[in-house]
């Protein structure tokens, strides 16, 4: 029997996978603040790296959440 591989939509929805970024996207931003500051001893810059840093991961991490979506490899049904 072969299974499909593409389109999971109805698994997760678009509203999840953007709840879902936000969230894991404010906890790395923490931890990035948090290393950086420790880095740099500044929190000004400890602030502007965590921000750019993680506008651009946020991105990236959304467009890679919303492609594993459409791969049904790996998931049972």
């Amino acid at each position: 029997m072969v299974r499909p591989i593409t389109s999971r939509s109805a698994i997760q929805a678009q509203k999840r996978a953007i709840v879902k970024t936000i969230c894991y996207r404010l906890v790395m931003l923490l931890i990035t603040v948090t290393v950086a500051w420790s880095v740099v001893g500044d929190v000004n810059a400890a602030l502007n790296i965590g921000l750019v840093a993680n506008l651009v991961k946020t991105g990236t991490y959304y467009i890679y959440e919303r492609t594993w979506d459409r791969i049904m490899w790996g998931v049972t049904t």
